[in-house]
Parts: C-alpha cells; sequence; structure tokens
C-alpha cells in the first residue's frame, strides 16, 4: 500500500470588522475623498478619533494587514478598494439613520450626529433597507452631506463656504460642513439649511462678520459659522 502525507493547506486569516475599524476607515474616507484629497494625515485622524498618534500608528498597521488601507508613515494614508467599500457601507448606515432621526422620530439637526453614531454598528442590513425604503431612497442626510448607493457610488457636493462667496449674488444652501451642535443650533435656529436661498450683503474686513439676507430676513453671522456652510450659486 502507498502512502500519501497528508498536505497542510494554509488559509488567510479572515478578521472580522469590528467597530473600531469601521470608525478608522469611516474617517480616513472623510479626510481623503470627501475633502477631495488623495490622503488622508495621521495627525487629524488622531484629532478626530480622540486617540494618541501611538495608537493611530497601531491600528494602522492593522488596517494594513487586513489590506483595508495603504500608509506611508510621515505621508497619509489611503483606503483600499475593499477599505472604501467598507468606508462607504458605514457612511450610508450612518447617513440614512440620520435622515430617520430627523424625519421620522422629530430629532433636532444637532442631535442626529452621535445618535447615529450609536445606532450604525449594530443595526441590520434589513433594517437599513427598509429605512431607505419609508424615506423614498434619500439622495442625502440632514446636514446635505450625500448618501452612497448600495452598490457603492457616491456623489460629490460642490459649491463653495459661503464666508467666500461674492455679494449680491442669489445662492443655495448645498451642505453644512459641521458635527459641532452648537453650529447646527445656530443654523437650525436661523433656517441656515439645505436648500435655504440667500445672498450676501455685507462682508466686514478683516475677517469680520458677513450680512446676508435669507428669505427676507437680515441676518449677521460670523465668518466662522459661514466657513462651515456649503453653498452654490441659484440659478
Amino acid at each position: 500500500m502507498t502512502s500519501t502525507a497528508a498536505k497542510t493547506v494554509t488559509r488567510p486569516v479572515t478578521r472580522a470588522v469590528t467597530r473600531s475599524v469601521e470608525d478608522y476607515l469611516k474617517a480616513i474616507f472623510a479626510f481623503s475623498e470627501e475633502r477631495l484629497a488623495t490622503e488622508a494625515n495621521t495627525g487629524d485622524l488622531a484629532v478626530a478619533l480622540n486617540v494618541s498618534p501611538p495608537a493611530i500608528s497601531k491600528m494602522l498597521k492593522q488596517l494594513q494587514t487586513q489590506r483595508l488601507v495603504t500608509h506611508t508613515p510621515y505621508h497619509g494614508v489611503r483606503l483600499t478598494a475593499q477599505g472604501r467599500r467598507i468606508a462607504l457601507r458605514i457612511v450610508r448606515r450612518h447617513r440614512l439613520l440620520e435622515r430617520y432621526l430627523v424625519e421620522a422620530l422629530g430629532y433636532a439637526l444637532d442631535e442626529v450626529h452621535d445618535e447615529a453614531e450609536r445606532l450604525e454598528h449594530h443595526v441590520s442590513d434589513e433594517f437599513i433597507r427598509r429605512i431607505d425604503a419609508h424615506l423614498n431612497h434619500p439622495h442625502d442626510c440632514p446636514h446635505g452631506s450625500p448618501i452612497p448607493t448600495i452598490d457603492g457610488h457616491i456623489n460629490h457636493v460642490h459649491g463653495q463656504p459661503l464666508s467666500d462667496a461674492d455679494a449680491d449674488i442669489p445662492l443655495h444652501i448645498k451642505q453644512l460642513t459641521t458635527d459641532d451642535a452648537e453650529h447646527l443650533r445656530f443654523m437650525q435656529s436661523h433656517a441656515l439649511l439645505p436648500g435655504a436661498l440667500l445672498r450676501v450683503v455685507n462682508r466686514e474686513p478683516f475677517g469680520g462678520d458677513l450680512t446676508i439676507i435669507l428669505d427676507d430676513t437680515t441676518l449677521n453671522i460670523s465668518r466662522r459659522i459661514a466657513g462651515k456652510i456649503l453653498v452654490a450659486e441659484h440659478a
């Protein structure tokens, strides 16, 4: 009888995508593609995720091992195709949840981000599918950020900060580019929301306040707030 030696087959270890991994990939996406850069800066990631630089370095090594990012030390981080798919999935969940919280449950604009952060990792794909259908497949979240499609396509918002806009040109708000609760409360209380029509009528020199007309109401806003409001010319 001829004996055949058993062969050992080595298979790659597949690690589950944890909440921490999803948070990192989403942050990298936000700092790269959504800011129209090619790579995310590790310093920005440390601030956004509220972790130390050594912790960032450790996680980036793990993400590289899982082939979710490429990282060049002292330069930046880029998502791989697989990392981008995961990032877009969690971004889609987050933004659909935000819209559902506002439209169905009456949450205020400054409340939805943190609530969606808690929910996005735990609800099922079926739950997200039903929210999408219930909301009639919305294209953007309450802040005006685009919602990725289920097949991973996402539009980019084109516009400029209100702080840079020329005077006496009809404008409409495209996106609110902040998660700061105080800023969002101010914006909502003054109807500075996506879709609103306005025009700049005065800009104080040396980085001073802007005066705008919004729905026939004159409003003074700080340059800092105006820098968080993305606008486009209204045809």
